[in-house]
């Protein structure tokens, strides 16, 4: 393993640290003049995408600005916001579009340099990167500013295998920086560390690796706890100190654990408090009801002797009042039942869909330390590997699980919103490419830019990435996957998913499309009905769209999604 692997996560932890915006932002101020001059409601409408930090729909609506503007004033600003909104959601070459389209006598040469020196960074184009840093040192910038541009140029010499000047400029950074600012002097002393590590000066390195361990061990960082566990490691496994390097490895996990649990546990404790309210609210209103019926019997009874009309008319409305209740208990109880139902399918789920797995993953941990014991380390990584991967499709289906547990509770937050469709599926392909890649499956895209539709971005997310990984399971090696997406209709867009997979035979095709109308009590597991396509039906469904699925044994299938359009 080559010792430059164990920066690798680093780059991407400090890399968005780069733009921090000022408080009196002088190029918003700017853009709100450029708005108010030339009244252009698109430009204003990117505008404001842009300064909500918005980057999809700010991606979409400028592409939309730049086919009617004309004059070189709004064509600038516009190349920039998009090239920003491209570097934002990762789409590095448009960026680089965008920033060259720029005229030269273009203000703000500072952001400009910044801006196309990150962007060559992430496309590896170290000697550009450092030319236009260079640049931006010129412009004398802020020391924030000055701080990061230090370190960027580090990590561009670090790659260049340049050392002794990668050094020079993360020194530089080290004396910028606060000693109150414990996040920062963390991130520098491990990436100085890893300067001297590449150069094989280990008694330099480790103890800047210790400290760092030592440092993040009492910070609340946990990004910064799994990476300095991380990267010990790594000079644990290179020194051949497998037990260490495997307690820091574990140590590593339980980290990454810790960070997935977090942003969980502030979802359900989220979702909890508006529980709460909610009931609470529910109990105010009982009280009232139950202080205005009090009042009622009270009133009754004063004017009973008025006569037996009257106290008809009173035992009528109380008649109905009790119909109203029996209904609302009926009611909960059919609630209660659907809940129930639903908790006995989730423990099948788990059950049934987990056991092999965890006991398999527990196989693997055994065979592991008889491995570690019997020094058999050539094959300690093959075992990791299997495990790793295990871990991940166990992670896939406990997803899949939670996701439909927080939809039947009416948890799953929903709100279906005008979203550009292209950035959202390249979103979602981004993180399936290196599978693809690994499977050697050719991953190609066909997708029109112009199209907004309106649905609930997080769920459409899960959908995608259900399908995609169903995809890439059922396609052999060296096979094709095509995703695209066109308008169908007036009402319908399209996201299609095209594979040379193994195909579904005509009686599982039947059973998987019967889901569109399927409740949780009408599941049979030995069927063969999975969780993660009743989950895509329902959440489709839930977006008013439709999954139609074609298929054929040994030739693949055909996946559509329709969703509706925006409104115009």
């Amino acid at each position: 393993m080559s010792k430059l692997s164990s920066i690798v996560g680093l780059i991407t932890l400090l890399f968005f640290q780069i733009n921090k915006p000022k408080k009196n932002n002088v190029f918003i101020d700017r853009g709100d003049l450029i708005c108010e001059k030339y009244k252009n409601k698109v430009f204003c409408k990117a505008l404001n995408f842009y300064k909500e930090k918005e980057y999809d729909s700010c991606y979409a609506y400028s592409t939309k600005a730049l086919l009617s503007v004309r004059n070189k004033e709004e064509i600038n600003y516009l190349n920039f916001i998009q090239g920003y909104s491209a570097y934002k959601k990762r789409f590095y070459k448009k960026a680089l579009l965008n920033l060259h389209s720029i005229s030269d006598d273009e203000e703000n040469v500072l952001e400009k340099q910044i801006l196309l020196g990150s962007v060559n960074l992430n496309l590896k184009k170290y000697n550009e990167s450092i030319n236009h840093y260079e640049k931006a040192l010129k412009e004398e910038p802020e020391t924030y500013r000055k701080k990061n541009i230090y370190h960027n140029i580090g990590l561009s010499y670090v790659h260049k295998k340049e050392y002794s000047k990668a050094k020079e400029y993360f020194s530089k950074e080290l004396s910028l920086i606060e000693q109150k600012d414990t996040a920062a002097v963390i991130r520098t002393k491990m990436e100085l560390a890893n300067v001297y590590y590449e150069q094989y000066l280990d008694d330099d390195a480790i103890p800047l690796f210790k400290e760092a361990y030592n440092l993040a061990k009492s910070f609340s960082d946990l990004e910064l706890k799994q990476n300095s566990a991380r990267n010990m490691a790594v000079v644990e496994k290179n020194r051949k100190n497998y037990q260490k390097s495997v307690d820091y490895y574990m140590e590593y996990g339980r980290w990454k654990d810790s960070i997935w649990n977090r942003d969980k546990i502030w979802e359900l404790t989220e979702k909890d408090k508006q529980l709460a309210v909610a009931q609470k609210q529910q109990e105010i209103v009982l009280q009232e009801e139950q202080l205005k019926r009090q009042a009622v019997v009270q009133k009754s009874l004063v004017i009973g002797a008025s006569g037996l009309l009257v106290f008809l008319g009173f035992l009528g409305y109380f008649y109905r009042e009790l119909r109203s209740k029996n209904r609302f208990i009926t009611q909960q109880k059919e609630e209660l039942n659907v809940a129930n139902k639903t908790k006995d399918y989730l423990f099948s789920v788990v059950s049934h869909d987990l056991r092999s797995p965890i006991n398999t993953i527990k196989r693997q941990h055994e065979k592991l330390k008889r491995q570690l014991k019997n020094k058999e380390y050539d094959a300690v990584s093959e075992t990791t590997n299997n495990a790793i991967a295990l871990t991940e499709s166990t992670s896939h289906l406990l997803n899949n699980v939670l996701h439909w547990s927080l939809e039947q509770n009416n948890q799953l937050s929903f709100k279906a919103e005008e979203y550009p469709l292209k950035p959202l599926v390249e979103q979602a392909i981004y993180n399936f490419e290196e599978i693809a890649e690994a499977k050697n499956i050719a991953l190609t895209t066909m997708l029109e830019a112009t199209i907004l539709v309106k649905a609930d971005k997080e769920s459409l997310k899960i959908v995608l990435r259900n399908l995609l990984d169903n995809a890439l399971k059922y396609t052999g090696e060296n096979g094709k996957i095509a995703i695209k997406t066109y308008n169908d209709s007036e009402e319908f867009s399209v996201i299609e998913i095209k594979d040379t997979g193994f195909g579904i035979s005509e009686e599982k095709l039947a059973k998987i499309k019967g889901l569109e109308d399927l409740s949780i009590d009408k599941i049979n597991r030995s069927e063969g009905v999975g969780l993660g396509m009743l989950l895509c039906q329902t959440l489709i469904k839930k977006n008013n769209g439709k999954l139609l699925i074609d298929s054929e044994l040994e030739v693949g299938t055909t996946i559509r999604i329709l969703l509706p359009n925006a409104s115009a």
